[in-house]
């Protein structure tokens, strides 16, 4: 298959890149960077011109439209970026799909559940009348609605994916990242952090995810929505706690609270239908994931600082390539 990965430099998109490459796939990226891959097209997805012109160029067989904005906090100061990422870039590449027919695979996330405290399935959002806390949740239900009117008007054919907090290497540190890259980073850095203790999730580490993604195609339902996560539940203080004992530290740079308001408190998964349709099986447990992704951040910062003479980690905002993200 012809493939496109917008977002494809992100913290997801290069694992899920190589996924379907060692398939035998031929699979271009897109995203905001200029990058020296010869299957990569540089393209804002929000907007349409930059859109379009990768679709004139080739056709695709299928679309996993990763490109977005990512977080809540980010979407509380960037919420321009984040409205136009989400919604607009995502209506442009619905509108292109209503034209050039590819089958897209839409990247929606677990902060769509909500206020609901119970076992997330994916009937949930269909039965239920659910309140999303922040704008990122927001946008990204949008973005599941836009899918099903274009799909009820035009025929359109798309598989609706909703992650489950990934994580692991190559996910670059800011103050807007996931939680467990958060926690990674400031302890091995010595910096404070916050724990939430009324707080759970189901971590779920890249390449499990990759494989589970790279899977759709193979047996791709059109009008589907999956939750693809790990079905390892535990509280966020475990990431803290596993966190510090693989570094050696002690959680002296921990301030402890009950909870967060306006985000999704608990995120108990039910993921039987990826099991199902995409043989989804997580393998790689908390503890062993984010061992992995603490490894791979000493030797990435490590090595950013001695190519800058510096003494700490480099700016984490820098962006980087491909071949540091899959190192």
């Amino acid at each position: 298959m012809r493939i496109l990965v917008t977002g494809g430099l992100g913290a997801v998109g290069p694992f899920v890149v190589n996924e379907l490459r060692r398939r035998g796939h031929e699979v271009w990226v897109s995203d905001l960077s200029h990058h020296h891959d010869p299957q990569y097209m540089r393209c804002d997805v929000s907007e349409y011109r930059q859109a379009e012109r990768v679709f004139e160029r080739l056709h695709f067989d299928y679309v996993y439209h990763l490109a977005a904005e990512f977080g809540r906090w980010n979407g509380e100061d960037f919420y321009e970026n984040l409205w136009r990422t989400n919604v607009i870039g995502a209506k442009n590449l619905i509108r292109l799909q209503e034209k050039h027919r590819f089958r897209m695979i839409f990247f929606s996330s677990s902060e769509v559940y909500g206020d609901w405290d119970g076992v997330m399935r994916e009937e949930v959002m269909e039965t239920h009348g659910i309140r999303q806390l922040n704008d990122y949740a927001m946008t990204k239900w949008v973005g599941e609605m836009q899918v099903m009117n274009s799909s009820a008007r035009f025929g359109t054919q798309t598989v609706r994916v909703r992650l489950f907090n990934v994580y692991g290497p190559g996910e670059e540190y800011s103050n807007y990242r996931s939680v467990n890259c958060l926690f990674c980073y400031r302890a091995l850095h010595d910096l404070p952090y916050t724990v939430y203790l009324d707080h759970h999730r189901s971590s779920t580490y890249v390449t499990d995810a990759a494989f589970t993604l790279g899977n759709i195609v193979d047996n791709f339902i059109p009008g589907e929505v999956y939750n693809v996560g790990s079905t390892e539940y535990h509280g966020i203080k475990r990431v803290s706690d596993l966190v510090l004992n693989y570094l050696g530290k002690d959680d002296r740079c921990v301030t402890y609270r009950e909870s967060e308001p306006f985000t999704t408190r608990d995120k108990k998964i039910d993921v039987c239908k990826a099991a199902r349709d995409l043989g989804h099986c997580p393998k790689v447990r908390l503890a062993e994931g984010l061992a992995l992704t603490l490894e791979w951040m000493k030797k990435h910062y490590a090595a950013r600082a001695a190519e800058s003479g510096l003494a700490g980690a480099l700016d984490p905002a820098e962006p980087m390539e491909v071949a540091d993200l899959l190192a």
